[in-house]
């Protein structure tokens, strides 16, 4: 039996929470397939484990709001990496039924030639054939499947789109910058501290940055969070788009600091960046940074001999602690990244053109406190969708309705009502 390559299944340790952007803190577990689960029943849709060749039927979706409890599915198809998350609702949040991701580079060679490659839409077409199978396989009936920064901007990026759909029978929907940045906002609002006065929430991506200013006096602890942006912008670089610009192999002190500059002056695209700065001055602010660059720094500062997303999302980083580990990434040779578990081949030549964009940001407006976050688009869709539907507010009418007819025939509490912590 062949495997299939690079498959992230989720593990039954991992928690992901529900976004605080629409919610209150929620209880969220996993039901996971198992990785040879996962091969199995895939290789019984794809057929030796690879890529179905030729055209697929549209893959149906449910044109209305279900009723009850329904798979729901979140796909994000940037300019480095593919990914996908299946999850249904659950109390006040959601179970993480199924999740994929594998490395796909489609923005590869695009700054130079303005065109996405056809090995680059190759291989993105085959991470997203095992995406339609995982979404068939689960019965998904809600989905929303975004592609952002590559397509945006390739000149073969609607042709591309098209190719998608033919071949996967997949429809995918090209985002503007603004609904990236709002997503990101979404999907990791419930990793803010509230006690601060603002926050800068920044998204590293492969072929661009988004940058969001929080400020958390305006509309005190909305349940809408996009009513406590008060400024935004997206940079038009990203790890893939700079290591191709500088080279991240050989990465010598003086590239680097060329990487910072470049990038430092994109950032007065920020609307009120002086106001920014003087807010960070002021009182109690952090950042929040959701990207590989910052998990990986997070990962090598926790010394983990493997990545774990447990630890790693929701730390917090001191700006000493930041810079002592770009140093040491900047210190290591290709070889020593690539041997590094935290890091790997598919992100040795990349790590250290994020770490320049991080820096730049970090120079242009310093803040001690940086947190960190993996997750993102995909959670942030995830609870639109779900929120939209309704499904929380129908829960908590059945459970209402559950827990005062059980109390009326005197029943105890059920299983639902033992929570961990």
């Amino acid at each position: 039996m062949r495997p299939i390559e690079r498959i992230d299944v989720v593990s039954a340790e991992t928690t992901i929470t529900a976004v605080e952007a629409f919610l209150p803190p929620t209880d969220i577990t996993l039901q996971p397939l198992s990785p040879l689960d996962v091969v199995l029943r895939l290789e019984s849709v794809v057929p030796n484990g690879t890529a179905a060749r030729g055209q697929r039927p549209p893959y149906r979706v449910a044109a209305r709001p279900p009723v009850g409890n329904s798979l729901y599915a979140a796909l994000d198809l940037g300019t480095n990496n593919c990914r996908l998350l299946v999850a249904e609702p659950h109390r006040n949040g959601f179970h993480v039924v199924d999740a994929f991701s594998r490395i796909v580079r489609l923005g590869e060679g695009m700054s130079a030639s303005g065109q996405l490659s056809n090995v680059a839409q190759d291989r993105a077409i085959e991470a997203l054939h095992i995406c339609r199978s995982k979404l068939e396989l689960r019965g998904v009936n809600r989905v929303r499947l975004v592609a952002t920064e590559a397509c945006r901007i390739a000149r073969n990026g609607a042709d591309f789109i098209s190719r998608v759909e033919q071949e996967t029978g997949l429809m995918l929907e090209v985002v503007s910058r603004e609904t990236e940045a709002r997503l990101a906002v979404a999907g990791c609002a419930n990793l803010i501290d509230w006690r601060a006065n603002g926050v800068l929430l920044f998204d590293i991506g492969g072929g661009s940055s988004e940058l969001v200013w929080l400020d958390l006096n305006k509309n005190r602890r909305s349940d809408d969070l996009s009513q406590h942006i008060r400024a935004w912008t997206s940079l038009p670089v990203g790890v893939v788009t700079l290591s191709e610009r500088y080279g991240g192999i050989a990465v010598d002190h003086g590239v680097f600091e060329d990487m910072v500059e470049d990038v430092y002056g994109l950032l007065d695209g920020l609307a009120e960046g002086a106001a920014l700065a003087a807010a960070i001055q002021s009182g109690p602010f952090h950042m929040l940074g959701t990207s590989g660059t910052v998990t990986t720094l997070a990962g090598v500062h926790l010394g983990l001999r493997r990545y774990d997303r447990r630890r790693v999302d929701g730390v917090w980083m001191g700006a000493g602690e930041v810079t002592e580990m770009i140093d040491r990434l900047l210190d290591m040779s290709f070889e020593e990244r690539v041997a590094n578990p935290c890091i790997g081949a598919d992100r040795a030549d990349l790590v250290l053109a994020g770490c320049a964009i991080l820096e730049a940001i970090r120079r242009r407006w310093p803040c001690e406190r940086l947190r960190v976050a993996d997750r993102g688009l995909r959670e942030g869709i995830l609870t639109e969708m779900m929120a939209a539907d309704g499904v929380w507010h129908r829960q908590s009418v059945r459970h209402d309705e559950h827990w005062h007819e059980s109390h009326k025939h005197g029943a105890g509490p059920g299983p639902d009502n033992n929570h961990d912590g």
